[in-house]
């Protein structure tokens, strides 16, 4: 595991997944949108004598994801960890339908557009890990377009591992429980955050999964300490 690309890496998940894979020999490209943010994304990663490339991006057009292809393209790449995403809460008859395609482009149409660009430069033996939620298994109420665009992932995922395994190439969804991040800041209503998990135990299941032999199966991980809640 050398050339691993996560994105969504600016803070929360995505920037503890970053932290716990850096390791001494590896390059981790991180994206975000936050400059300020990703820079110290990138200096956390350097810190654990990793190179740390920090990719600034708007996934919303096609020049973002070019500019992470050519980035993360220039030579084999072992790990594509889809962890950027956006979540709209808000009574479906007041979501318009700019946020209902904005969550389903960022949390569905980029992953396919990264693996799509990206697949032809991971060899046998590398991984993608999609980013799901409990929002992937379940209805909750306000959640309409993030449920939807996180269901579509999981099914997304799940023919992608069928067609790429026979090339060595494993497909792992990790299913996090309600996660401590800067999402809930802007969210309304009385949520637990303090029983929430922390960003580093996602991570910690996404080290877990990378960390088993090729030819383990891990299929999908669940992660989670409130069962049924966002």
């Amino acid at each position: 595991m050398k050339r691993i690309l996560i994105t969504g890496a600016s803070q929360g998940i995505g920037r503890a997944i970053a932290v716990r894979l850096a390791g001494e020999g590896r390059t981790v490209y991180v994206h975000g949108r936050n400059k300020d943010a990703l820079r110290k994304t990138a200096a956390l990663v350097e810190s654990k004598r990793a190179t740390g490339v920090p990719i600034f991006a708007d996934l919303h057009g096609e020049a973002g994801i070019q500019s992470i292809v050519d980035a993360a393209g220039a030579g084999p790449l072992d790990v594509l960890v889809n962890n950027a995403g956006v979540a709209f809460v808000k009574p479906v008859e007041e979501l318009t339908e700019d946020e209902w395609r904005r969550t389903l482009d960022i949390n569905v149409t980029v992953p396919f557009l990264l693996v799509k660009n990206l697949v032809p430069f991971m060899t046998s033996g590398g991984t993608i890990v999609n980013i799901l939620s409990i929002a992937a298994e379940s209805g909750f109420a306000n959640w309409s377009s993030y449920c939807a665009s996180k269901f579509a992932l999981d099914g997304f995922s799940r023919a992608l591992r069928e067609e790429l395994r026979p090339r060595g190439i494993r497909v792992i969804t990790v299913t996090p429980s309600a996660t401590n991040t800067a999402l809930w800041n802007s969210v309304s209503g009385d949520f637990p955050r303090e029983k929430m998990l922390n960003p580093d135990e996602v991570a910690e299941a996404v080290a877990f999964a990378l960390s088993r032999p090729s030819d383990v199966l891990i299929d999908s991980i669940r992660v989670g300490n409130i069962a049924g809640t966002l």
